[in-house]
């Protein structure tokens, strides 16, 4: 058994999960009519209800125990002071700094990084009013419409999620588009409709060297100088987020225009950075400003409020109680907000990068669950989709409902009928329907007998299934950076508590190694036998028929 496994408070949850396990929530909330009241939080706007979890009073003081003895304080307080909890990296993680928005220092190695943070905020302002004013025009003197980031991973999901969650703010003739895949398919689609003459591309790559993302920054390169005719046209079409300052001038781009980050910035948390450029450019720099307020407010509530009360807290520690405890592999995320579209796939690598790891720390192998795979779709949609499962399914799946309260779009009972449908849902997947309420509900509807007999099994519901539901007054972007934040920091208390390191992805590495093998190998003639025998027949294959 790991220290974990064999500490106090996991032993004392483990012998409470046997209490717990076969209790239904339908009672509980029969029991306790206040269990809304005792199990929700509220911070500014943001409504958090925890009441339909499958836990009462004692679990959540024993949960918040293994907080505290695996120090979970004393850990945010080193995160946010800058030092390095990357381990295996040697890095800070101090996504915290780039949206400090208090005369606060924050110091790393030393130095006090907010005068660069604040200087390159600066910089995007003026670059982002530039292209919003007229003021920065094309190479033929026209004005920029489309704006195309060229990224992978953290370099594309955040800001392209921020940005289809705040297009209800974007510039009416200002238009973003995101291409990652290396698939060509998704650069040719994107530049298909695009005037050569009023477009600006976005290359974020840190190193300026990631495969895909300079594969498809040269062939925009290329279709750019070929509708223009002229090289010199890339130095008014292209900025790019960047630390190779020598490969940036190379590629053609002006010094003026690259934006730099920091390594203690990692991927899936840098939208708060330079990389969130293209979200200052569609929605302007203060609304930008007014995302990192947001993730500062949060980060304000994670930092000061005592671990029962604080909503990131309690939300990774129930991840936990449910992973490790319970058995649940998934994690659903549902926002009841079209703008937010994006947020689940945001979340996947969010939490499956930085908590999908196997050995703790210290390098020695775990005897627990680490993370969830996280999934999900908009409502209504998915209640037409892949909510049967959740119902009546042999699985459980722990599931977060957001839904705010007033739509930016309010049509006729729109936004009245979307909110019955996720609270709907929520009573549904707790309450369940029991035998005796499915029968009387079909002698009711006139069935009888056989009959009766033969379909009842069919539409009895178990319940007892876990959500928790964040309610929002409006998506606005101060809202989006509490949301991002809460979770973001849900995701290091889990890490925290399992003892492992959010902020390496070891595991993308390996992909990568053996495709710069491959592709050599699918460019020559002949293949070689150097793979596995399935390997070796996929490229003999590719190049038999290519």
């Amino acid at each position: 058994m790991s220290k974990l496994t064999r500490s106090a408070a996991w032993q004392a949850l483990s012998a409470h999960y046997s209490i717990i396990q076969p209790l239904h929530m339908r009672q509980m909330f029969q029991d306790n009519p206040k269990r809304f009241d005792e199990f929700s939080l509220r911070l500014d706007t943001l409504l958090f209800d925890y009441s339909k979890n499958r836990i009462n009073a004692e679990t959540v003081r024993l949960l918040v125990e293994l907080a505290r003895q695996a120090e979970v304080s004393k850990h945010v307080e080193h995160m946010f002071a800058g030092e390095k909890i990357n381990v295996t990296e040697q890095r800070a993680a101090l996504h915290t700094a780039l949206r400090n928005r208090s005369d606060n220092p924050v110091y790393v190695d030393g130095k006090n990084v907010m005068p660069d943070v604040r200087r390159v905020l600066g910089l995007m302002r003026r670059f982002s009013d530039g292209i919003r004013n007229g003021q920065h025009l094309g190479h033929t003197g026209k004005q920029i419409t489309d704006i195309v980031n060229i990224g992978i991973g953290g370099s594309d999901l955040g800001p392209l999620m921020v940005c289809e969650a705040l297009k209800h703010y974007a510039k009416a003739n200002l238009r973003a588009h995101f291409v990652s895949n290396v698939d060509g398919t998704h650069l040719v689609e994107t530049l298909k409709n695009l005037d050569a003459e009023t477009t600006l591309f976005i290359v974020s790559s840190k190193t300026f060297t990631t495969q895909e993302t300079m594969t498809n920054a040269g062939s925009a390169r290329a279709w750019l100088v070929e509708k223009l005719g002229n090289e010199q046209a890339v130095t008014k079409h292209f900025a790019a987020v960047s630390t190779n300052l020598t490969a940036t001038s190379k590629f053609g781009i002006n010094p003026q225009n690259v934006f730099e980050f920091w390594d203690w910035v990692g991927g899936r948390y840098s939208l708060w950075s330079a990389i969130g450029l293209p979200i200052a450019l569609y929605v302007g720099m203060d609304r930008f400003e007014e995302l990192l307020g947001g993730g500062y407010a949060m980060d304000e509530h994670f930092r000061n409020a005592p671990l029962d009360k604080n909503i990131p807290v309690l939300m990774g520690l129930l991840g936990i109680w449910y992973a490790d405890f319970f058995g649940a592999g998934a994690n659903a995320v549902f926002p009841y907000d079209q703008y937010l579209r994006r947020f689940p796939a945001y979340l996947q690598q969010l939490e499956m990068e930085s908590n999908g790891k196997r050995v703790d720390r210290d390098g020695i192998g775990v005897d627990y669950d680490t993370g969830m795979v996280v999934w999900g779709e908009p409502g209504t949609n998915g209640q037409h989709a892949f909510y049967q499962l959740l119902h009546q399914g042999t699985r459980m799946i722990p599931s977060d409902f957001l839904a705010p309260l007033h739509s930016l779009n309010p049509i006729g009972e729109h936004h009245a009928i979307l909110l019955a449908n996720c609270f709907a849902q929520t009573e549904a997947l707790m309450v369940g329907k029991t035998a005796e309420e499915a029968r009387a509900e079909l002698v009711t509807q006139g069935l009888q007998r056989k009959a009766l007999e033969a379909l009842l099994p069919h539409k009895i519901f178990p319940g007892n299934k876990p959500t928790n539901t964040l309610l929002f007054d409006q998506l606005d972007p101060h809202t989006l950076g509490m949301l991002i934040a809460l979770y973001e920091h849900k995701v290091f208390v889990q890490s925290v508590v399992w003892n492992i390191n959010p902020f390496d992805q070891w595991g993308v590495e390996l992909g990568k190694q053996l495709a710069g093998k491959i592709l050599p190998e699918l460019r020559g003639a002949v293949p070689t036998a150097d793979h596995d025998a399935s390997t070796n027949g996929l490229i003999a294959y590719y190049h038999n028929h290519h």
